[in-house]
């Protein structure tokens, strides 16, 4: 993808013929067919009918290593969208725990930068025992300065000039919000931090999910500039009180996936959509479909 910071991939483009004809989003998911090779593995992706696809190995992979498969998605036209530096907590109370998470994350990052991934991701974390889950300090602004400080740390400890570390957006830390996110990429103000966009995570009312798409224009409208990938799936609003919101298949819920695939459209077509958090290869398959089908509809390419 471009990695210029000053390039808008929102907004007019001088010639709309043009940027139609270019724009041909990439998609990407797990993948479940066997494989022993970097060739191996692109052979897979493509198949599976992928131009984008998770990062395949892990950091303590050696150069040669890397550099191996870095060749093979490059010569397979392949996208590696993202290398997750999931289970590490670099917001925890605990100093160790957060030292380690800081650590972990900045590992992840340069395995991103070395295999020239979009990004590096991680949630903020929390200020509770478990990496990933909500806690009444998680909206304080002390946890806002503290994701700022601790992003910064884990970007300045590893200075990447190909890839991005980046924040999932979630219910219940920050960012939870378009706004909260912006608020982020302005205060943290460092070049290689960028925005790693899941909607559906941001959806956590029923304000929220029946209005799928004034959320997704917000997204776009704060955040299009800086969106350097994307996650995919869905949700439902449940018949149970109080209020029970349910992840599920893209198709099967109330998130305005047209919106969305329109609003993919008019980024760097090298910013990938990731399907994610579904259990078997015929139901990845079933995603792809309705995906594909609801793009063609709206006129969204992709390759």
């Amino acid at each position: 993808m471009n990695d210029d910071p000053d390039r808008l991939w929102w907004g007019d483009d001088p010639d709309p013929s043009r940027m139609k004809e270019a724009s041909q989003m990439r998609l990407g998911a797990p993948i479940f067919e066997q494989w022993s090779t970097p060739d191996e593995w692109a052979q897979a992706v493509r198949a599976a009918g992928y131009s984008a696809a998770f990062c395949p190995i892990d950091d303590d992979a050696d150069e040669a290593t890397v550099e191996a498969f870095a060749a093979a998605a490059e010569s397979a036209d392949i996208v590696i969208a993202e290398v997750g530096a999931w289970q590490n907590n670099p917001i925890s109370p605990d100093p160790e725990v957060r030292e380690a998470g800081i650590s972990g994350c900045a590992r992840r990052l340069e395995l991103a930068d070395r295999i020239g991934a979009n990004c590096c991701v991680n949630i903020s974390g929390s200020r509770g025992e478990v990496w990933n889950l909500h806690h009444p300090e998680n909206f304080t602004r002390e946890t806002f300065d503290l994701v700022v400080e601790t992003v910064r740390e884990i970007i300045d400890r590893v200075q990447p000039t190909r890839t991005y570390y980046t924040l999932e957006t979630m219910p219940w830390a920050p960012p939870d919000s378009p706004q909260c996110y912006a608020d982020l990429v302005d205060a943290i103000d460092r070049e290689r931090f960028a925005v790693h966009l899941d909607p559906v995570n941001l959806v956590c009312s029923p304000q929220r999910y029946y209005a799928t798409d004034e959320l997704i224009e917000e997204c776009f409208e704060l955040l299009g500039s800086r969106i350097v990938a994307c996650h995919g799936k869905d949700i439902i609003l449940q018949d149970a009180l109080t209020v029970h919101l349910s992840e599920c298949a893209p198709g099967e819920g109330g998130f305005d996936w047209p919106c969305y695939l329109r609003a993919l459209d008019r980024l760097d077509p090298d910013v990938p959509l990731l399907l994610e958090h579904l259990r078997t290869g015929e139901e990845y398959a079933a995603a792809v479909r309705f995906v594909r089908e609801t793009a063609a509809a709206e006129g969204v390419a992709i390759r």
